[in-house]
């Protein structure tokens, strides 16, 4: 077998045309010319981008990180200025409590606060038990051990410095609990020298929200702050977070020994950490969506690889040009001949070679083609008819295990009325599929056919569904393409009724409109979305559990055998339900009684 695959690799070598050999040659060396300089300019690109995205987003990443420190420098002067204030040292630890002094202190506050939408809470409190919150009306909650909480006890421990806490539930007010940044500053007793309250400043997240927010790293990337342990101090995902249902790459962002990395799931890592806050600053941003903006750098590289072969092209076709001029003629000679030309003179054939032998066929095809595309002709008449008739005597396997199955279980049961109306229904079902081989039915035929499938239907889901027929008796023995209706009514149950809360409704309608036969199927289902409804001709995937005679095919067919103009409607509201028409062209016709 080797021996022969070799024999027939050389066999086709040796007898191969010249002009073919030319035309592979220069096809693979432009193929593959193409492809390697699709990869190199590819592989290029990518690291490109992605080293351009780098820097720009750290770029971004920075910057945020030096507005939050200048944001944190305006709270720190604040709370410096507050600390200093001589009413807040005699309020606290010098039994200083007349009004003036505490309205001088709040109305600091107030002003504070008035200007800054983002302090939740400001406020001083001493270890002897003297405090004053926002506007000085509101009390520090009994509940609460005051030496006991985290960031009061930093506050202490950096003497005297501005502390910055990772995210938590302030309740030391009383009556508010909500999830703050806390800078506090420890106040010392000029007396004692020691450190005796703090003074501090609980943030909500807007203005941090803000200034993340204001950078854009993608339609899907995001910033998230995290403090000196790892703690999330921000984060736009908070609370998928906190749910366990997002998980970030924290160790990686701390034990990171660059300032950008990319992880195997495609995203990329952008860290910038504050000397001041101690604070890191994260950009993630999707590898997907910085490539994206490589399109214009990639179709130049398309439209240097399509001049490339256009190139290899014109080469190849002016080489062989000057070998394939003997065979124009017999070119200019087929021409005529798909025309309809077939009188056409017989070419003169001399010698052996590849044309002389074209040639000689080529005489062979002119003296049968009229024949072949007579027999073909009727082949592919006799193959639609097949085809349609295979399509239109389909049972679906699954619904008639189904019912067969509910029709043991009534049986077992003693439901003798329903085993025989059922039976009776499927047993019309399978006689009106088989007994009529034509390709017209009467509407009569094809509504007794929908009857008999809904009969079966709504013993099957007696609970889930009901429908009603109504169609004029003037229409009933004019004949339609066969199995155009029950399709219809299938896909409604399925698709509308089955997925609606309760009992749903089918409704059968026909009547004459103008010049057209209306067959309509009426639904108060579940109802489509626009984007459903405009995807409902769409090509897909045969179900097996479902009949394959579907929509498309249903309107493929009444177009075929009408025309186009004709076919089905939709119309559908989402939680309402769905109408579909069926368009028959009213004419004497097409209406001609069919035999059987």
């Amino acid at each position: 077998m080797k021996q022969s695959g070799k024999w027939n690799i050389k066999r086709w070598k040796k007898n191969r045309s010249i002009r073919v050999t030319i035309l592979v040659s220069y096809f693979f060396v432009a193929m593959v010319s193409l492809m390697v300089f699709a990869m190199v300019a590819m592989n290029y690109t990518r690291k490109t981008v992605l080293e351009n995205a780098k820097e720009y987003s750290l770029q971004l990443i920075n910057q945020v990180n030096n507005d939050i420190d200048s944001y944190m420098d305006y709270l720190r002067n604040t709370a410096i200025l507050i600390s200093s204030n001589e009413d807040v040292q005699e309020y606290l630890f010098e039994n200083g409590r007349d009004k003036a002094q505490v309205d001088r202190i709040t109305a600091q506050f107030r002003t504070i606060m008035d200007t800054r939408a983002d302090i939740v809470n400001i406020g001083i409190i001493a270890e002897n038990g003297k405090y004053l919150l926002n506007h000085g009306q509101l009390k520090v909650n009994e509940n609460v051990e005051l030496h006991e909480l985290e960031w009061i006890l930093q506050a202490y421990e950096n003497k005297g410095l501005t502390t910055i806490s990772s995210s938590h539930v302030q309740n030391v007010v009383d009556g508010k609990y909500e999830w703050v940044v806390t800078m506090s500053r420890g106040l010392r007793n000029k007396r004692t020298r020691q450190m005796e309250g703090v003074f501090f400043v609980d943030l909500n997240y807007s203005s941090i929200r803000e200034l993340c927010a204001s950078i854009s790293l993608g339609n899907k990337g995001y910033i998230y702050i995290l403090d000196e342990l790892g703690n999330i101090i921000y984060h736009p995902q908070q609370q998928l977070l906190y749910s366990g249902l997002k998980v970030e790459k924290i160790e990686e962002v701390l034990t990171a020994s660059e300032e950008s990395f990319i992880t195997e799931d495609g995203k990329l890592y952008c860290v910038s950490k504050s000397s001041d806050t101690g604070w890191s600053v994260v950009g993630v941003a999707y590898t997907s969506e910085l490539l994206k903006n490589s399109a214009e750098t990639i179709r130049i590289y398309i439209y240097s690889a399509i001049l490339i072969l256009i190139a290899a092209l014109i080469l190849a076709y002016i080489l062989s040009d000057e070998i394939t001029k003997p065979i124009k003629k017999l070119s200019r000679s087929m021409h005529e001949v798909e025309k309809g030309n077939f009188d056409y003179v017989m070419l003169e054939t001399d010698g052996e070679n590849e044309i002389s032998r074209l040639s000689s066929s080529f005489n062979v095809m002119i003296s049968e083609i009229k024949h072949l595309m007579e027999q073909n002709v009727e082949e592919q008449r006799q193959k639609r008819k097949s085809e349609l008739m295979a399509l239109q005597a389909q049972i679906n396997p699954h619904f008639l295990y189904n019912t067969l199955d509910s029709i043991i279980w009534m049986a077992e049961w003693g439901k003798n009325k329903e085993v025989v109306l059922m039976t009776s229904s499927l047993a019309k079902l399978l006689r009106q599929s088989i007994s009529n081989q034509n390709e017209l039915v009467k509407v009569e035929d094809e509504v007794e056919y929908t009857r008999s499938y809904l009969t079966i239907q709504k013993m099957r889901y007696k609970d889930k569904l009901e429908y009603e027929i109504l169609v004029e008796p003037e229409i009933m023995n004019f004949n339609v393409a066969k199995l155009i209706l029950q399709p219809l009514v299938e896909n409604a149950i399925y698709h509308g009724i089955k997925y609606k809360e309760g009992k749903g409704k089918i409704l059968v309608e026909g009547f004459r409109r103008d010049q057209e036969l209306i067959l309509r199927i009426t639904d108060d289902g579940i109802g489509m979305q626009p984007e459903q409804l405009e995807k409902v001709f769409e090509k897909r995937r045969t179900d097996r559990k479902r009949n394959s005679v579907g929509v498309l095919n249903v309107h493929e067919r009444i177009r075929l055998y009408y025309g186009q103009e004709y076919g089905l409607t939709f119309e559908s509201e989402w939680g309402v339900g769905t109408k579909v028409e069926i368009h028959i062209p009213y004419e004497a016709e097409r209406m001609e009684e069919v035999d059987g």
